[in-house]
């Protein structure tokens, strides 16, 4: 048997809050960050997304440094791992790994206006700058594998813990909305005309959001209850550079993966947290994935229409947000659902409302054929 691997000290930078329960507090009133966007600078028609005014971050972040000295992304994954650190008192040593999931890191450093130098789009200079700003003695660890990074980013800690290369390590993600993200969804036809409906029969595209997230992951256990990572997978099903495949391979032997390992059946699982885009093709994947793995009736939700699509961050992003549905036993509702638009039935969950979650699941998909899914359980320890 494995050691025990737990979640810690969540922490969330996003559109509808700068702290956890800000997050959840705006998810129960179904209050969405996705507004229309009017910035020339990234398109030059009017988009729909989920923003962080900058003014915003930049108050924020004077405690902890001069904001004129880091880029946008920089200054949210800087306040997201401090808050982080904070709370959990974490002595950073040799042993502990710093792991950045992003799919495009700090891109408007390319932007022709922008005053800093190029080479902090570089990933790994992100990276450094992470490291070097609270002092972790180990190189970082870049996991950029599109938008399943955020979740595949807690599967890669749980498993460098477990065969004793780290004792613990800080997930941070984060992306931005940007004009190379915007301009090349809005070129594949794929950006919604108004806020994203995942699995509805009306949806016609994703919304782009930005956040940051982080937590620690630790075999130490710090609380009366926690959540353990208990299983994890990850397939790429190799289909086309865009599309998902038609059949839902990879995500399903992703959450096979996971359930095997985690010696958990179907029957098990309390909730799930999908990716839920709301393109025509992704949610339809899904829906095929999910009724092959039999969860079908399992209570279901795509946060994207909160969200926005936040790329590598989202999955991260998105299991905070799950942690709490397990802490308070709620089901939070799957935003912009409203008729189904899906060829396979789903339990997609439609109003808030209590239930023992105890075992949740979370999955992501992204281009390139990449799938990940990771099982969550909650557990309570002896006073």
């Amino acid at each position: 048997m494995e050691n025990p691997i737990y979640i810690q000290e969540p922490s969330l930078i996003t559109p509808l809050g700068f702290s956890v329960s800000e997050n959840v507090s705006a998810i129960e009133k179904e209050q969405s960050g996705i507004h229309e966007q009017h910035r020339t600078d990234i398109l030059d028609t009017p988009f729909y997304a989920a923003m962080i005014a900058s003014e915003k971050i930049d108050a924020t972040f004077e405690k902890l440094g001069d904001p004129s000295k880091y880029l946008k992304l920089e200054k949210m994954m800087l306040l997201s791992v401090a808050e982080t650190l904070e709370k959990s008192k974490l002595h950073i040593s040799e042993k502990t790994a710093l792991i950045i999931a992003t799919t495009k890191g700090s891109i408007d450093a390319l932007d022709p206006d922008n005053s800093f130098s190029e080479e902090r789009a570089y990933l790994p200079v992100l990276g450094n700058k992470i490291q070097s700003f609270f002092g972790f003695k180990q190189e970082p660890i870049v996991v950029s594998n599109a938008c399943v990074s955020g979740i595949l980013a807690i599967a890669i800690a749980k498993r460098l813990i477990q065969n004793n290369v780290y004792e613990n390590a800080v997930v941070v993600a984060g992306d931005l909305v940007s004009k190379f993200t915007v301009t090349g969804f809005n070129t594949f036809q794929a950006l919604s005309n108004g806020p994203c409906k995942p699995y509805s029969k009306y949806r016609n595209g994703i919304s782009i959001g930005e956040a940051a997230a982080s937590v620690v992951i630790s075999s130490e256990k710090n609380k009366t209850t926690a959540i353990e990572v208990v299983g994890d997978g990850s397939c790429n099903d190799a289909n086309h550079i865009s599309g998902p495949s038609r059949t839902g391979e990879g995500l399903l032997k992703s959450v096979q993966s996971a359930m095997q390992e985690a010696v958990i059946s179907s029957k098990d699982i309390d909730l799930i947290s999908a990716h839920g885009t709301a393109t025509i093709y992704n949610d339809e994947m899904e829906a095929i994935a999910f009724n092959r793995a039999n969860l079908q009736k399992v209570p279901l939700h795509s946060l994207k229409g909160y969200y926005g699509h936040t790329l590598g961050a989202s999955a991260l992003v998105e299991a905070i947000i799950g942690f709490e549905a397990m802490n308070q036993n709620k089901l939070f509702t799957s935003l912009g659902y409203d008729e189904s638009g899906i060829s396979e039935p789903l339990n997609i969950i439609q109003k808030v409302e209590k239930k023992t979650i105890n075992t949740f699941l979370k999955t992501a998909s992204g281009f390139g054929g990449s799938n990940a899914a990771v099982l969550f359980k909650k557990v309570a320890f002896e006073h």
